[in-house]
């Protein structure tokens, strides 16, 4: 969006975004509420910058410059140009789509298993793997995927389906009204309904995400995220020598050897033939048994806001199946305790970075771990039963 004119506000400063009068912080506060940027330097009217161009993305306007009076108006010309790639990238970034989830035929697919008969006899790789296949395959089948849409083609998230359905009325009534079928005072009731229905529905929303921040933390920031209108790319960094680095891989070498130099390789699993549990030493053979019962109150504990590890297992639908998964994932757990082997799908993450300053040594990374890994962790850390 570019939105442009003379707002006549002279007192604001806009180095600062201060200004005097209360009208004008007003003002400001409005541009600030809706995310928008003030792309003009420089005065326009007698050494006062009143003619402004707002927008609500970086890099869309550029060459902001001005060109002298046109006419008799004693206001300078302001000149951009408006920057836009030709085509639109397509996400090929796909999730699920829960709202579409049978979750009822997961449940029945994966309780016609006999995972006692089905696991026996077998390491913990194999039987995680054929866990992990028939958990998959159930989700695939039963809970369909969406592309992820991208920024620009997707609907605001207090648009529902009523809400859609009026503002759909509102352009059919415009449309009547441009050909003579409905009259001005309709048009202008609809708009009027369609505008507080909107008003309403995005402060519905954004109270419900205030009121829910501290149960879902990603739902407040991803609309926070998506208000931005874009995002933040790793800057340069300084490598050893203390010169700037810009190019990408280049950058992703020196972070990987920053990440690298602080990882502490600690002794596996095998090697340790005693755990410590609360002031407690125990030995592998004489550590309680991972119930049914406490793996299934785990699950459904599980925060459905969370993303999925690298094994593709999203929180949500552990918790949702957690009935009929329960029994093959406490076999797992406690097979994994007794032997001391890990599956490799727990041993893996998706890390992130989040960029701080010029120095690879402040960066931190963000991991997502596996699930079900994480679940077995709070086994052995003395949540067992």
């Amino acid at each position: 969006m570019v939105l442009m004119g003379d707002f006549n506000h002279p007192d604001i400063c806009w180095k600062v975004n201060t200004s005097r009068h209360k009208q004008s912080r007003k003002f400001l506060q409005s541009i600030n509420d809706n995310f928008l940027t003030q792309v003009v330097e420089e005065p326009t009217r007698r050494g006062v910058l009143l003619d402004l161009v707002l927008t609500n993305k970086e890099g869309l306007v550029g060459d902001v410059k001005l060109g002298g009076s046109l006419g008799c108006s004693d206001h300078e010309m302001v000149e951009f140009r408006i920057l836009r790639g030709r085509s639109r990238a397509i996400s090929r970034i796909t999730t699920l789509d829960f709202r579409r989830a049978n979750f009822g035929l997961c449940k029945d697919l994966l309780g016609r298993i006999p995972w006692v008969r089905a696991l026996e006899g077998k390491g913990v790789q194999e039987i995680w793997s054929i866990f992990k296949h028939h958990f998959l395959q159930a989700q695939d089948r039963r809970i369909p995927k969406n592309r992820k849409s991208s920024k620009g083609g997707r609907r605001p998230a207090w648009m529902s389906k009523e809400l859609l359905e009026k503002l759909k009325g509102k352009k059919e009534v415009y449309r009547m009204w441009k050909k003579g079928m409905a009259t001005w005072e309709e048009n202008r009731d609809v708009v009027r309904v369609c505008r507080d229905a909107t008003r309403k529905a995005k402060a519905h929303l954004e109270l419900n995400l205030a009121r829910d921040v501290k149960d879902n933390k990603k739902g407040f920031f991803k609309y926070i995220s998506n208000k931005r209108k874009t995002r933040e790319n790793v800057g340069p960094l300084l490598n050893e020598v203390g010169a700037l680095v810009t190019v990408d891989t280049e950058k992703a070498e020196l972070v990987n050897a920053a990440f690298a130099s602080v990882f502490t390789a600690k002794a596996s699993p095998q090697e340790n033939q005693t755990l410590k549990v609360g002031e407690k030493v125990w030995r592998k053979e004489d550590l309680p048994l991972v119930g049914e019962n406490w793996v299934r109150e785990h699950l459904g504990n599980l925060d459905i806001h969370k993303s999925m590890g690298p094994d593709g297992m999203h929180p949500h639908v552990l918790r949702e199946l957690a009935d009929v998964i329960a029994k093959p994932l406490s076999i797992i757990f406690e097979r994994s305790r007794r032997t001391g082997e890990v599956p490799e799908d727990w041993r893996k993450a998706d890390v992130t970075l989040v960029f701080k300053k010029e120095d690879p040594g402040n960066d931190r990374p963000v991991s997502l771990t596996s699930i079900p890994g994480k679940v077995n962790g709070t086994a052995h850390s003395g949540g067992h039963q």
